[in-house]
């Protein structure tokens, strides 16, 4: 009985994760209220996986399966809670589909009237008398997709996932389609990661993933694209040291999909110092990415690129004093020199962990760079996080969850309080990794550094005998 009381409460605070999930999203949440919940979840979501690390080993996995399936579907209690882009996925599907290229309309053209329906583009009367989540056209219309009047942004692999989607759907499905459809994904990520860890005994770090709070509510109920970008990611890094042209064709797809997963290529490249292992890595993702924008190239008017430099103005990145970006760097740095500063670092970071990085345990340095890059940039948007969520549970060190709760407090303080609560959530997130950086610190000088993959071993007696 002792021996299953850790399953037991993993259990029961497995039981509390899904119920408070589901509160949260099937209550429709908002403000404060939710900013609280998700905070709880959170909570509970930690409480969870320390107490799953004193689960008996063959109870483990059964348990973490069992959660992660429970934990996911809450995703799919409600319609999109707290984001709409899964509603321009949906259009950029259907636009497709009628064989028009994603790049070259915006939703609110009137060359593409004829494939406005009701759910995308409610009648008069809904949106007279809504407040929220919908954007205004002309003549007292709206639509549930925003950003209407700009072009797509997303890259050709999200494109032929939203016409895969709207293509194996039955027709009346609206938002479960794609929800379902991240459901899936996000399961399958799961998988993947039990694999992965489980040949290194220490299935436990899945969770990290599958109960996380961010995966059912951005990966499942928001439906973000992240979560296609997230497996790919996953898959490329668990081949790429054995299979570097498959490692770099996965990685190539997963930079097609939502361009976040380019912060990998060092990690990709730990320890690969002979040009023709570097090459083998690079050109599959440059090739990968070339190929899947060519036909969008050939078949568009406009530009396949889409509204991502607009976005970049929105957003802050271009102008560092006109928003919530590089707040971290603005604390200590003039506003000016906030971009030049991440490059700078952005650049000893990838050439170190390329250079030094442990090529059997890739993840460890796509974790840094890609830490350090949410760190300096500071984003606004939570579901970015679900990349840095997933090389968590490759890698182990948790601390870095930290990056993906500030994301979510940026996402959800921000309009309450202002742009403190973000600065405030990426400064106790750098404070937790500088903590967990010292207390991991390798102070072993007699131990030997990690073989680079594309150096000879060394075969001494010493070496054959500890074999």
């Amino acid at each position: 009985m002792i021996r299953n009381r850790p399953t037991v409460a993993a259990a029961l605070l497995l039981a509390a994760l899904t119920a408070l999930l589901g509160v949260l999203l099937h209550g429709n949440a908002r403000g404060s209220g939710l900013l609280a919940g998700y905070a709880g979840a959170w909570a509970l979501f930690a409480a969870a996986v320390a107490v799953l690390r004193r689960v008996p080993g063959r109870s483990v996995v059964p348990l973490l399966v069992a959660g992660a399936i429970a934990v996911t579907a809450t995703g799919l209690t409600a319609a999109p809670v707290t984001s709409t882009d899964s509603y321009r996925y949906a259009w950029d599907g259907r636009v497709q589909a009628s064989g028009v290229s994603p790049y070259d309309h915006a939703p609110d053209d009137p060359a593409l009237a004829g494939l406005r329906d009701e759910w995308l583009f409610p009648d008069a009367e809904t949106c007279a008398r809504s407040e929220t989540d919908l954007a205004p056209l002309d003549a007292g219309s709206c639509t549930r997709i925003n950003r209407p009047a700009v072009h797509t942004i997303y890259p050709p692999t999200a494109e032929v996932w939203f016409l895969l989607v709207h293509a194996l759907s039955p027709d009346g499905v609206r938002h479960k389609a794609l929800q379902t459809s991240a459901a899936l994904l996000a399961l399958a990520v799961t998988g993947l990661l039990v694999v992965i860890t489980r040949r290194r005994g220490d299935s436990w770090r899945t969770a990290l993933w599958a109960w996380c709070p961010a995966v059912p509510v951005e990966a499942v109920n928001n439906a973000h694209v992240d979560v296609l970008a997230v497996l790919l990611s996953v898959a490329a890094l668990a081949v790429v040291a054995r299979h570097r042209v498959a490692g770099g064709v996965l990685l190539g797809l997963a930079v097609a999909t939502k361009m976040l997963p380019a912060l990998l290529v060092p990690g990709a490249l730990s320890g690969a110092r002979r040009p023709h292992t570097v090459l083998a890595v690079l050109v599959p993702v440059a090739a990968t990415v070339g190929a899947l924008y060519l036909p969008y190239v050939l078949l568009s008017r406009g530009s396949v690129l889409g509204y991502l430099s607009g976005y970049a103005q929105e957003e802050g990145y271009d102008d560092a004093g006109a928003g919530g970006r590089y707040a971290l760097l603005r604390l200590v740095l003039p506003d000016a020199w906030a971009a030049p500063a991440v490059a700078l670092v952005m650049t000893a970071v990838a050439l170190t962990v390329w250079w030094r990085g442990d090529p059997e345990r890739p993840w460890r340095g796509a974790l840094a760079t890609t830490g350090t890059a949410f760190l300096l940039l500071t984003p606004g948007y939570s579901w970015y996080s679900l990349l840095v969520v997933a090389l968590v549970a490759l890698d182990g060190r948790w601390e870095w969850l930290s990056v993906a709760l500030a994301g979510a407090t940026a996402y959800l303080a921000v309009p309450l309080v202002g742009h403190w609560a973000a600065t405030a959530a990426y400064g106790v997130a750098a404070a937790a990794i500088c903590a967990g950086w010292w207390t991991r610190r390798p102070d072993r000088p007699g131990l030997p550094r990690p073989r680079l993959r594309d150096e000879p071993a060394a075969h001494t007696t010493e070496t054959r005998h500890h074999a």
